[in-house]
């Protein structure tokens, strides 16, 4: 059974009416993601957070009457509350209370199915209940289950601090094995020189639905917040015969928990060993202006934000107006057409022409494999058979740091 959800917010007057809203119909798209439904929603204009309330007195005066009249299950906050926020508004308003954060948190917990996903989310959820025990408290004693519990759960978390720091060490613990378990791999496929390819953008921008129709896969593909928490790669061939491995990661979202980017920085790291980047932009959303800026930022703190990028503005098939991309290069989508998609791989070899070397070779008859690794490594555009010399005169691009550039002879 849904859980009846109010959610309350502080609109700041430095805030964008605009994009305070926006804020508003992202919780309320996690909140149905959580499986819950968002019965009411309470806002108020203040200078500034109340400290100990967060709202004002008389509103939640207002926000009780209206928890008995709709049978509210639970609160949920728009901003980050502290510990003493908690424990005043659940002695107040008799009702479990959770902020955005913590939402975001039980999403993931619902999602994460590798065991570094888990071990991520439990960190994660670890982190951010610590310095808010206090606050927990009386909520956990009167909860059974519900948005906002899931994860390592509330017995565990009524425990003392020192429990949940030994908890934290051991899991940092077995996430480094994970991490360096990925770094081995990762370093496997750089020594194979695959081309590498991420796909990144904010949740729910349709990069799964992109990545099944380009790799024939079965990643999890919902018009739903965070539907792919762990990142999947899979063998693809772009149209010159260049090999690549293309990675679909975790959408990016603003106002990530702190606790969340810093437990999911590695599963992100991909992103950071890939050789080109597809943002895929969800074109007919109302504030694609905001999300490529959040993942541009988010690019930027990983320091991937020199890789060669293509934006791919996708859903065209929703949009109700001409479109203007803020980014180039570009191209324009739908990922359910499988044109649209092919035509993807074409415009990124276009992209890559530009940023690659020219080179001419020769390549003696009797030397096959290196024949082979030209035509999977490069993008070759003229290959032809010197009976002459008994040999293939070869011509494409390549990429100016691969070993196989010094293979070659002119």
């Amino acid at each position: 059974m849904q859980e009846k959800v109010l959610i309350i917010a502080v609109h700041h007057p430095t805030q964008d009416e605009e994009r305070f809203h926006y804020s508003l119909d992202e919780l309320k798209s996690l909140t149905e993601t959580a499986k819950g439904e968002v019965v009411k929603v309470v806002t108020q204009k203040r200078d500034r957070i109340h400290p100990a309330l967060y709202l004002g007195e008389g509103k939640l005066e207002e926000i009780k009457e209206y928890i008995d009249e709709l049978e509210v299950d639970l609160v949920i906050s728009n901003d980050e509350l502290s510990g003493s926020q908690l424990r005043n508004l659940n002695q107040l308003l008799e009702v479990r209370i959770i902020d955005r954060s913590q939402l975001i948190l039980d999403i993931f917990a619902q999602r994460a199915n590798t065991k570094e996903g888990k071990l991520q989310v439990e960190l994660a959820q670890y982190q951010y209940m610590l310095p808010r025990l206090v606050g927990q408290g009386q909520a956990l004693s009167r909860l059974g289950a519900g948005i906002g519990t899931r994860g390592p759960g509330e017995t565990k978390l009524e425990s003392d601090r020192r429990h949940i720091r030994r908890r934290i060490d051991e899991i940092k613990r077995r996430l480094e094995t994970v991490v360096n378990q990925r770094e081995q791999y990762r370093k496997r496929r750089k020594e194979n020189n695959a081309f590498q390819i991420a796909i990144v953008g904010y949740t729910n921008a349709g990069k799964s639905t992109f990545f099944n129709r380009l790799t024939n896969s079965q990643s999890l593909e919902e018009n739903q917040l965070f539907a792919t928490l762990d990142p999947m790669s899979r063998q693809i061939q772009l149209p010159s015969g260049l090999n690549a491995i293309i990675t679909d990661t975790v959408g990016f979202i603003q106002d990530l928990p702190t606790s969340l980017i810093a437990a999911f920085r590695s599963t992100l790291e991909e992103v950071t060993q890939a050789d080109f980047i597809i943002h895929m932009v969800d074109a007919s959303h109302q504030d694609n202006v905001q999300h490529q800026k959040t993942v541009l930022q988010l690019l930027k703190e990983l320091g991937a934000d020199h890789i060669p990028m293509l934006t791919v503005y996708n859903k065209k098939d929703l949009l109700e107006e001409s479109f203007i991309p803020q980014h180039h290069p570009f191209i324009l989508i739908s990922a359910y057409q499988i044109d649209d998609v092919k035509e993807v791989l074409y415009k990124l070899e276009r992209v890559l022409l530009e940023e690659w070397e020219a080179y001419h070779t020769f390549v003696p008859a009797n030397e096959s494999t290196l024949l082979h690794q030209l035509n999977r490594n490069t993008i070759i555009h003229e290959q032809t058979f010197n009976e002459y010399d008994e040999g293939y005169i070869v011509a494409g691009f390549i990429d100016p740091e691969h070993p196989l550039k010094f293979m070659m002879k002119e």
